[in-house]
């Protein structure tokens, strides 16, 4: 189900960087922790004869204690949630970026079937399916760079939320911070609830 948002999870030091410079970038995926994925983009880049391949992955799903866990673990983990319409529109207008969802299989099923090399860079083996994972990919033949950044619209983006592990005592001050950025100040910011949520710890109270 295609859903009209999509959500960057990070960390704070980027997520500054965003909001000054008003864009947001495309990685080299050579660091990624999944390194059957990085494969798959160093074979597509290789088989593709290209310079570059950087990507940058969303996930199209609500928040989740996965997500923050191996994305934004710790403190400082921020979840930037964007207009998807609106932040595709910006992106795609570079022919050189391509914007799909990211396609899980098992590996059983996948002997059975050829892979087309412009498969290679949305496709993950199916225990990462719970990501849900919508993927941009940048592929160019004629300049090598580790990294590529793209103005954005700061009304693409819906909210932000801070680490459910960042200590309270500091989520107020960096609320302040974020919001003090030039165009920032009616920017939508939160803390995460998720480990520590009092509506929920309140459904006690209606124990029979």
């Amino acid at each position: 189900m295609s859903v009209a948002y999509f959500c960057r999870y990070t960390n704070l030091a980027a997520t500054i960087h965003l909001l000054r410079t008003r864009s947001i970038t495309l990685l080299n995926p050579g660091t990624w922790d999944d390194t059957n994925d990085s494969y798959f983009m160093s074979e597509y880049k290789r088989l593709k004869n290209a310079q570059s391949v950087l990507a940058l992955c969303f996930a199209e799903s609500e928040e989740s204690y996965h997500h923050w866990r191996v994305f934004s673990n710790g403190g400082d983990g921020v979840r930037i949630e964007f207009d998807k319409k609106g932040l595709l529109a910006a992106l795609t207008k570079d022919p050189n970026v391509r914007a799909e969802k990211v396609t899980h299989r098992k590996i059983e099923d996948q002997r059975k079937l050829m892979i087309g090399c412009e498969e290679l860079p949305f496709l993950k083996r199916w225990p990462y399916s719970d990501e849900r994972e919508f993927r941009l990919v940048y592929t160019s033949s004629a300049e090598a760079v580790e990294y590529k950044d793209y103005p954005i619209a700061l009304a693409s983006i819906r909210r932000i939320t801070l680490s459910p592990w960042m200590l309270k005592a500091l989520s107020d001050s960096v609320k302040g911070v974020l919001r003090s950025i030039e165009g920032c100040s009616k920017l939508r910011v939160f803390q995460s609830t998720l480990i520590a949520n009092e509506v929920w710890k309140g459904l006690t109270a209606r124990v029979g």
